[in-house]
């Protein structure tokens, strides 16, 4: 498998996170998703499913990250495959092979979500923009964090978010993160809602943050 530099970061992100696919992101070698197309079609797979698939990944195909906080750092590299779904429900498909033996899928949902798949699909993220996001703000927040508590279970309810506002950008879903006036929290409930399981909910609380670990350069105005 070849590696090279990822040079084509999308203008869809913020500054923030352009920063991190540039400085930590790589590329490897993937197959095109043309040399399957008459195959899916065979299958009675839609034609623009599988153009949704082409161009996640034109766009994002082969992209390495560093792994994130939580998902065994999530998908090992974005390819998509396996389309599934109805016209009733929607399509999806498989967003990239998992880095480690977890019991879910790393998904792309009907409206481009990004999520995990096991008992049940859970959207993370409006978006793979919001993914991306978020793992450039967990790796940012963990630079310049002066403190880091992690609470797990019921224990997360403890967390008062009265002063604190949604940090935009990670487009949240089950996941989400919050800006308060020197912490960030992250909250992470896709595990606990795609696995019924509850006691998998997690926040990560970032403590002890200036401006520029609040925000790294980013206001909302570039959002």
């Amino acid at each position: 498998m070849k590696l090279h530099l990822y040079n084509d970061v999308p203008d869809s992100l913020t500054r923030r996170a352009r920063s991190f696919v540039s400085a930590h992101g790589i590329k490897v070698d993937v197959k095109s998703v043309e040399e399957h197309r008459e195959w899916w079609l065979e299958r009675d797979i839609p034609t623009e499913v599988i153009d949704r698939m082409a161009a996640y990944q034109q766009r994002w195909g082969g992209l390495v990250l560093p792994p994130g906080p939580k998902y065994d750092g999530g998908p090992k590299y974005f390819d998509p495959d396996a389309p599934e779904g109805s016209p009733a429900e929607g399509w999806s498909f498989e967003a990239g092979d998992q880095r480690t033996a977890v019991p879910y899928s790393f998904m792309i949902g009907p409206a481009g979500e990004f999520g995990i798949h096991s008992h049940q699909w859970t959207p993370l993220h409006a978006s793979v923009e919001g993914w991306v996001e978020s793992l450039a703000l967990a790796h940012h927040a963990s630079m310049w964090a002066k403190q880091i508590t992690k609470l797990t279970g019921d224990d997360v309810n403890s967390i008062t978010m009265d002063a604190y506002e949604p940090v935009r950008e990670v487009k949240g879903l089950a996941d989400n993160w919050w800006r308060g006036s020197d912490s960030l929290v992250a909250i992470y409930s896709g595990e606990a809602e795609s696995l019924s399981f509850p006691a998998a909910r997690t926040a990560l609380i970032y403590s002890g943050l200036d401006d520029w670990g609040l925000r790294g350069g980013v206001e909302d105005s570039d959002v």
